[in-house]
């Protein structure tokens, strides 16, 4: 499928008085909230664009502050720090949605250029409140409902079936805040835990799948728009391990529809920069949306190197309205999977892993982090190009498998 454009209804998106109130002599500054491998690949990106990628890090060790020259340590949610971090800047933008909004509406009141806006990325940072809109806008999401009192999660079961979920409304990702009672006794127990820490829940119908899809988009202030194909997402324990682009025998109006639904909620919701939809395909071919996320993602790491522009440089171009770039796959298929921390780290270090991996797989596109190795992080991911989508996808995880636990999953040994 050629991937869809859209633009506004200006004919070219052309730079334009006020785009960029800054010195055109000097290149621009993007301060990045989050110092994690998001904000290390845009970093690459930025690099190769002329641009500084300043970012707020925690430590000075996160991904992006090792190798960034331009590091504020601070909190997110620290309203001081990231009046530090945006000073001098020409947009903030964020690598995590975790920033409070009403830090993020105070620096828009100080004059700051925040991309995505507060008002888009409250969609990606609460979840009741993305429900609510995309069920406004007529957007097909699955059933769910607010979880005031424990009552409230079995209520929610007994009317819609056991196994539901139970979701933290801010803050989690990759199966954290996410919980799928099997009967009443458990939704009533998970739910009084997690509210009496303090936590904000909703109640979610679970969905029979046939697989999970992600449309990423990008849109800048100026509105234009692009969309990459639609892949689809392998999860295995809550988290994304495998990424397939495009999503392989995906009927051509299903992807068309997907795409054309992440651009209109890139549009309707105000989103600037990167975002992805990630969707439910049921086996009756319905499209749910899921979750958004409104900053680069998983799901578009094969763009790196599997299509003209990728998602990081795509990203930087849109926070700067600057016209997009070419979205168009280098490959008929693409395969992204990602390196998780083994149960335990091998003996044979990182460095020796990818010299072997290199010998036997030159193909092989790797993206390391800069992590320590833990069980199940994410440590880095490898990207794999080709024409088969079996082939393909064997050899990205295979490769990915031997960075994690220096183990080739078909017995091949380096040494020999």
């Amino acid at each position: 499928m050629t991937p869809l454009r859209a633009v506004s209804e200006h004919s070219t998106p052309a730079v334009h008085p006020g785009t960029r109130p800054f010195d055109s002599s000097v290149m621009p500054t993007v301060t990045m909230i989050g110092g994690g491998q998001l904000a290390r690949m845009t970093h690459q990106a930025a690099i190769a664009l002329g641009q500084r990628l300043r970012v707020l890090a925690e430590r000075p060790d996160d991904p992006a502050a090792q190798v960034t020259p331009e590091v504020v340590l601070g909190s997110h949610t620290d309203l001081a720090a990231l009046r530090k971090a945006a000073v001098g800047s020409h947009a903030m933008t964020f690598d995590h949605e975790h920033v409070p909004t009403e830090h993020l509406e105070a620096l828009v009141a100080e004059g700051v250029n925040v991309q995505p806006p507060p008002g888009a990325l409250v969609y990606a940072q609460d979840k009741l409140a993305m429900r609510r809109r995309l069920a406004e806008l007529g957007v097909p999401v699955p059933a769910f409902a607010p979880v005031r009192e424990p009552a409230d999660a079995v209520a929610f079961g007994e009317e819609h079936g056991w196994p539901c979920v139970l979701k933290a409304v801010r803050g989690g990702y990759d199966g954290r805040g996410v919980w799928m009672p099997e009967s009443a006794a458990q939704a009533e127990s998970i739910a009084r835990e997690q509210l009496d820490k303090g936590a904000t829940l909703l109640a979610e119908q679970r969905v029979t799948l046939k697989r999970e899809l992600s449309a990423m988009v990008a849109r800048s202030p100026f509105g234009q728009a692009a969309a990459w194909p639609v892949v689809e997402t392998v999860q295995r324990k809550g988290q994304c391990a495998v990424v397939i682009a495009p999503a392989p025998d995906l009927a051509e109006e299903s992807a068309t529809a997907a795409s054309v639904l992440a651009l209109r909620l890139a549009a309707e919701l105000g989103v600037t920069g990167a975002m992805a939809v990630e969707l439910f395909e049921t086996p009756a071919g319905e499209l749910l949306v899921n979750e958004l996320a409104m900053r680069p993602h998983n799901s578009g790491h094969w763009s790196m190197d599997g299509a003209v522009t990728g998602q990081f440089e795509q990203h930087v171009r849109a926070v700067l309205d600057y016209p997009l770039g070419d979205t168009t796959p280098l490959a008929p298929v693409t395969v992204m999977a990602n390196i998780l921390g083994a149960p335990e780290a091998p003996a044979m270090s990182m460095d020796e892993r990818l010299h072997h991996l290199f010998a036997r797989m030159p193909e092989a596109r790797v993206h390391l982090y800069g992590k320590g190795e833990r069980p199940d992080r994410k440590i880095g991911h490898v990207n794999i190009l080709g024409d088969d989508v079996a082939e393909v996808r064997e050899k990205a995880e295979r490769a990915a498998q031997w960075m994690s636990r220096a183990v080739w999953t078909d017995g091949w040994d380096p040494h020999e």
